[in-house]
């Protein structure tokens, strides 16, 4: 097998500065899931100025887009992300994600022709909660693919993240409003019913699995203290380790839900959010030539088991039930700092964001092209 390492390296530290800024430019402008305008067409163009064949606002979702390069051989799609988080911006490290696939793709877009290989880059929106790969997979984006590979950034390099299986419920609730100090007999409290509700999912936490969550925030509580709320509203990730088990769990908390509703005197309606996701899957051999070249790269993989192995959901995890695929960590914050917060989000836009940016790039370059090699 060619040293892959040694073919893209050069291709992708030539365009460091510009990955560079990629990632910056997204750090600079969070967009949450769906409204990432910004980021699209900054990739877009990017990859349309180095002369790749791209697809804006591809499969019918107008922050997606596919780019291709190569006209023979195994099909590698080397995946993006760029949708922020509310309030805390890209404390989830996806502007290095974005310029890491954008990196490797075009690194890749050099070589498809004189390897015999395909790359097809796809920007997946969405990622925090909207299912934007999940949509694309049913829209056609992944079909064909051979190989999928992308980079998360967290405290440690890792060869995986233990992504589970999760599923969103919105619950309302219906009460009926009156006067809280003058006919509060005549009112039927919505929040109660919310409130009790989530009482019964926080007793329910005792008696669940290891590897299942569930977590929730209350979203509409009512107008004022002197109207007895007709309307008040939960919003929950249920969490667990595969999809098999997270529909045992599913009905247990729709069942607190409902409880509360009914001993306030009280309606709900739940709605399951489409799509659920997956739990991760990883490709074994895959995940082995990327951990070479990591240590190649002076980031060597560390056993997740160490330090505990950093627990969250991803629809990668659908991809990967459909195409062997990898979601191994890079680290752009000190160990112990967890994603999802301010602190992580700094560290993105840090000396080791932008190398870790860089070097997610020649790593997924590298084991792009191992794939491209692998059966010759």
């Amino acid at each position: 097998m060619a040293d892959a390492l040694h073919l893209v390296r050069d291709r992708v530290v030539g365009r460091a500065p510009q990955l560079v800024e990629v990632s910056h430019e997204i750090w600079d402008h969070p967009e949450l899931c769906f409204e990432e305008h910004r980021a699209h067409d900054l990739l877009v163009r990017t990859l349309a100025d180095a002369g790749v064949d791209v697809t804006p606002s591809a499969h019918g979702l107008d922050t997606a887009f596919v780019a291709e390069a190569g006209s023979e051989g195994p099909t590698v799609a080397v995946l993006c992300e760029y949708d922020a988080l509310p309030g805390i911006g890209h404390a989830c490290g996806h502007n290095v994600i974005a310029a890491a696939g954008l990196g490797a793709g075009l690194a890749l877009a050099t070589l498809a022709d004189e390897l015999g290989g395909r790359v097809r880059i796809i920007g997946t929106p969405a990622e925090e909660g909207g299912g934007g790969k999940e949509f694309l997979i049913r829209a056609g984006a992944f079909d064909g693919v051979d190989a999928a590979v992308m980079v998360h950034p967290a405290d440690r390099d890792l060869p995986t993240m233990e992504a589970i299986a999760v599923h969103q419920v919105h619950a309302t609730y219906h009460g009926r409003a009156a006067h809280a100090a003058a006919a509060p007999h005549q009112g039927r409290n919505a929040l109660d019913a919310a409130v009790l509700g989530y009482v019964n999912v926080a007793a329910l936490r005792q008696h669940i699995e290891s590897h299942q969550r569930l977590h929730g925030v209350f979203t509409d509580g009512g107008a004022k203290p002197n109207i007895v709320p007709d309307r008040a509203a939960t919003h929950w990730y249920v969490r667990s380790g595969t999809s098999a088990s997270l529909g045992e769990l599913e009905p247990r908390v729709e069942a607190c839900l409902r409880a509360g509703a009914d001993a306030a005197g009280c309606e709900v309606d739940l709605e399951w959010v489409d799509p659920a996701y997956d739990e991760m899957v990883h490709d074994d051999w895959l995940l082995a030539r990327y951990a070479h070249h990591a240590a190649a790269l002076d980031r060597p993989l560390e056993d997740p088991e160490i330090d505990g192995p950093v627990v969250g959901s991803t629809d990668m995890g659908n991809v990967s039930h459909r195409v062997p695929s990898i979601h191994p960590m890079v680290a752009v914050a000190p160990r112990g700092v967890p994603i999802h917060t301010p602190e992580f989000a700094t560290h993105a836009r840090s000396a080791a964001g932008d190398r870790a940016a860089v070097d997610g790039a020649v790593l997924l370059a590298a084991t792009a092209v191992d794939r491209w090699l692998r059966d010759r």
